[in-house]
């Protein structure tokens, strides 16, 4: 991560900073604003592909995180709207709604079992948590202010196509790969790794792009250190919101993993063409709280066992 998060803040800043690179930056940044989400595709994608589709049950406790998600969604979402539009405080309400509404990341069951939760009940999450966030994100981004101007239904549909492409359309490939092309399936289950590398990617060209919207915003320094701020609280609000769900139904591991790790790619991607790239900047502070927290979880984790282990 470290890596991925420097090489997208050097790439940017050396186009930035470099005047003769002008002109083929200018023919680049677009390659990347198409090329980002294709590796959210792919990324969810090889996920899929590695699914047992047979082993995957809903559970009580993940309808309790996507109610939860979704009363969250739906306070934010309010209080967006209720703002002026293009004021700070609606900004600012727009960068924590990218923090909640994406769906749970790919990556979340791989942390969850690193922490003593069930990988494959985690997946299960993660599937259901994108069919949600396929129908809320195109539902919620118009109320407020759409690049896409036209009525809200048209704006509804088009945004659904955009995010049914890169959410929905790679689960029904890796259903089809599996049972109907075994010498491809074969293959990207061997490769255990690739699934993080395109993840690493997409994660370097998020970086820059939020990068670029810090830079390009014309908020100040103040209001940009109160975005990282609410990006946090958000952090905090959801995983303690899913720890206190998940104890009540015996997957507190799970259920506080699935509320708060999310899929921060996304949330970029379709804050910065949809929202505004200062909302999106919310997702991209988002995405340093959310792995710092991993970070913290998974030593304090491996601690308690070596100290179990010593007794």
């Amino acid at each position: 991560m470290p890596c991925a998060i420097t090489l997208g803040t050097a790439v940017y800043m050396l186009f930035r900073l470099v005047p003769a690179l002008d002109e083929a930056g200018n023919v680049l940044g677009p390659v990347c604003d198409q090329v980002l989400p294709l590796t959210l595709f792919l990324t969810l994608f090889v996920t899929f592909c590695k699914v047992d589709f047979h082993q995957m049950r809903l559970h009580r406790w993940h309808g309790g995180v996507v109610l939860a998600q979704l009363l969250l969604v739906a306070v934010i979402l309010w209080m967006a709207y209720q703002a002026a539009e293009g004021s700070s405080r609606r900004l600012l309400f727009e960068a924590m709604l990218t923090c909640v509404i994406a769906p749970t990341a790919t990556a979340a069951p791989v942390v969850s079992g690193k922490l003593g939760g069930n990988i494959s009940t985690m997946t299960t999450l993660t599937l259901v948590s994108s069919l949600v966030a396929a129908v809320t994100i195109p539902l919620a981004f118009p109320l407020l202010e759409s690049v896409i101007q036209v009525s809200f239904w048209k704006a509804f549909f088009i945004i659904l196509q955009k995010v049914a492409i890169v959410l929905i359309l790679p689960l029904i490939l890796g259903w089809l790969v599996q049972h109907y092309v075994p010498k491809l399936h074969k293959w990207i289950v061997a490769q255990p790794n690739l699934g993080f590398y395109m993840w690493g990617c997409s994660l370097s060209i998020t970086t820059g792009i939020t990068v670029k919207n810090i830079c390009n915003s014309g908020a100040t320094v103040g209001f940009l250190l109160l975005i990282a701020l609410a990006a946090l609280l958000m952090c905090v609000v959801q995983i303690v919101m899913g720890r206190i769900l998940g104890r009540r139904m015996n997957e507190e591991i799970n259920a506080g993993q699935g509320m708060f790790q999310k899929n921060t790619g996304l949330a970029i991607w379709v804050a910065y063409m949809y929202l505004s790239p200062v909302a999106s900047i919310g997702a991209g502070c988002y995405v340093l709280w959310q792995n710092i927290v991993n970070s913290v979880e998974i030593w304090q984790y491996e601690r308690k066992k070596r100290i179990t282990a010593l007794q």
